[in-house]
């Protein structure tokens, strides 16, 4: 296959260049163009109003505005870059011979906050500029495919919503959370018993490569591991990584809300926003895309995949 991936070097980008470049021909585009192992060229925004990049099979939309944790970027920034990059790179699909599309939305795009297990069948219900951006990129793409159903009869349209993505490259609260317990910090949250789904990259590109090379039919997908971990859970698989004892304090809720919010205000490493995704319940299911598959279980348990995230922040630290 021909592949074109948009913000190819970022962390998804790169893994997946890692997996697929193989056996496949990809072509990157973004805002950075630096040579790469397995990139034969990346390409600029600009190039695709000139016709410089060559014909490809299929389009991997990772390209967008990450959700900022310190709510320091512009709301319009969010819109611009998520909206307004999805309209751009798909309309260039749609005037195209291109086969397949897949865009990485988010789990945020359907929820902020889950009760029970997130399907793709809800209401989606986002909040804050991220998740709104990438609702609206989603509404844009399927309002095309509904105005001209025909156009898309014998084409691949995927939407993933993946929750948390780790893996090599890693950047965010998961190595945030890892930093503070190398440091031996105690785990003042041990209070709260949630669990969340989290995806492993791998994960991501054994379904990639499957929806790829597969029969996949269009539709919105959930992407994550098949279990929940809960963040204790978390810390005990992060403390024995480290070969480390864990020390979690069940602390009153009520307190380190309190202290939560003063982080917020006072710019701390754990504000309202890092507290809630750190004590809240956001499971997702991932039955639809495995049916998909005509798979039973993803290949790498979501233990497992923390594993590996974990042995590359070891690694880090070594250099």
């Amino acid at each position: 296959m021909r592949i074109l991936i948009t913000g190819v070097h970022g962390f998804v980008g790169s893994n997946l260049v890692e997996s697929l470049s193989a056996n496949n021909t990809i072509y990157g585009l973004d805002i950075i163009n630096p040579d790469r192992k397995g990139v034969v060229r990346t390409f600029s925004w600009d190039d695709l109003k000139s016709g410089e990049i060559p014909e490809v099979d299929v389009i991997i939309h990772l390209a967008g505005k990450a959700h900022d944790t310190k709510n320091e970027a512009d709301k319009d920034v969010y819109f611009k870059v998520n909206l307004g990059l999805t309209q751009i790179i798909f309309d260039y699909f749609c005037e195209s011979k291109i086969s397949k599309f897949i865009f990485f939305s988010t789990a945020k795009a359907a929820a902020e906050k889950v009760n029970g297990i997130l399907t793709e069948a809800v209401i989606p219900s986002p909040r804050g500029p991220y998740g709104e951006s990438k609702i609206e990129a989603e509404r844009y793409i399927l309002d095309k495919m509904n105005d001209s159903p025909a156009s898309f009869s014998d084409r691949g349209v995927y939407i993933f919503r993946p929750c948390m993505i780790h893996g090599p490259g890693n950047k965010g609260n998961l190595n945030l959370l890892y930093d503070m317990v190398s440091k031996g910090l105690p785990w003042p949250l041990g209070a709260f018993d949630n669990k969340r789904t989290f995806t492993s990259i791998g994960n991501v590109c054994f379904v990639i490569d499957g929806v790829i090379n597969g029969n996949v039919p269009s539709g919105i997908y959930n992407l994550g591991d098949d279990d929940p971990i809960s963040t204790n859970d978390l810390i005990r698989i992060i403390c024995s990584s480290l070969n480390k004892t864990p020390h979690i304090w069940k602390i009153s809720p009520r307190i380190m809300f309190f202290l939560a919010k003063v982080g917020s205000f006072l710019h701390l490493p754990l504000n309202m926003e890092r507290f809630q995704k750190l004590t809240e319940n956001y499971v997702s299911s991932n039955a639809k895309i495995k049916s998909a598959l005509g798979v039973d279980k993803l290949p790498i348990s979501a233990e497992k995949g923390l594993e590996n995230t974990l042995e590359y922040f070891s690694s880090k630290e070594r250099l």
